[in-house]
């Protein structure tokens, strides 16, 4: 494996313990990583075995504490594959074709205006995603991905502004909220990002109605969940 760990140690298992408990989170933290080779993924961490979404496979880290990785060919949806800088955009997404006949959009134009903003590695950066639950990652992950109710979300963006305040600006179109939203953008701009979920997401990975979704970049797991336990115990918190 070519080997990358953070130049300040960051303890993931201790860290997904403290997210665990304070946002009262039903599953964990995921751990996920784009592999630009296979000599990124380490000894004995296997393929998935079947051909699924990126937000399932989400899901299958989160809620069942797999660890695996999926390449190209394993990710069933071609947008979230773009996103994630696995694959070319297809014609029909990059028209707008594909949402408009979904419905989501009055036009193709106003879908291709939308699609053109969406955020997402460049094509063929990733040769594979890893996932894995956070307590149990074997690779250091780029981002970490929460799923959770708003309750949750408060204490987390209260945590991003703790040490020096501010406004969070997130962004999401109501589409590719898992793969685009909160991982590729994440990835690309350092910031957190929080996202309502898409219904791709929601009916494929076990989101919730009840359930939102956020990324943070891996090196800010240290002063998240040193903030997070200091504003979850505050006289004003609820």
């Amino acid at each position: 494996m070519k080997e990358e760990i953070m130049k300040i140690p960051i303890n993931y298992s201790e860290a997904s313990e403290i997210l665990k408990k304070q946002l009262k989170l039903s599953g964990s933290p995921v751990a996920i990583r784009f592999a630009t080779s296979k000599d990124e993924i380490p000894e004995g961490v296997p393929e998935i075995d079947k051909t699924i979404r990126h937000c399932s496979m989400v899901g299958l880290a989160r809620k069942e504490g797999r660890i695996f990785y999926a390449t190209a060919s394993k990710h069933e949806c071609n947008g979230g594959a773009w996103a994630l800088g696995l694959k070319e955009i297809t014609d029909t997404l990059k028209t707008g074709e594909f949402y408009y006949k979904l419905g989501k959009f009055q036009s193709f134009a106003a879908c291709k205006r939308t699609i053109d903003q969406v955020p997402h590695l460049n094509s063929g950066y990733t040769y594979a995603t890893l996932y894995a639950p956070l307590e149990k990652t074997l690779f250091t992950p780029h981002v970490v991905l929460i799923v959770a109710n708003p309750w949750s979300m408060l204490k987390l963006g209260q945590s991003t502004l703790f040490k020096l305040g501010g406004r969070i600006n997130s962004e999401f179109s109501g589409i590719q909220s898992v793969c685009s939203d909160a991982c590729a953008q994440t990835y690309l701009t350092g910031h957190v990002n929080f996202s309502l979920g898409c219904d791709g997401s929601r009916k494929f990975s076990g989101i919730d109605d009840s359930e939102m979704v956020m990324g943070f970049p891996a090196e800010l797991i240290p002063e998240i969940t040193e903030s997070l336990k200091v504003v979850t115990a505050a006289p004003g918190s609820k």
